[in-house]
């Protein structure tokens, strides 16, 4: 799924264990309780994406796009 637009995706609760998502683009997409252990997210634009609640056990962000993210913890990035 790597570079697929994924913009405004209902993913709760998803298993993308795994998942190749580089350079996906996952704007305002719901992501609360998703596992997403061992995906790759680099390069990925996630602006204004909840993942709270998500398993992000080693996923890889290098060079992704976290503005307006809602954490796992429920801290807001800016």
């Amino acid at each position: 799924m790597g570079h697929a637009n994924l913009d405004g995706a209902q993913l709760r609760h998803a298993n993308l264990q795994g998942a190749n998502l580089q350079g996906a683009k996952l704007q305002g997409s719901d992501l609360a309780g998703a596992n997403l252990k061992g995906a790759n997210l680099s390069w990925a634009i996630l602006r204004g994406t909840n993942l709270t609640g998500a398993d992000l056990t080693d996923v890889n962000l290098q060079h992704a796009t976290l503005e307006r993210v809602i954490m796992p913890d429920g801290t807001i990035l800016d």
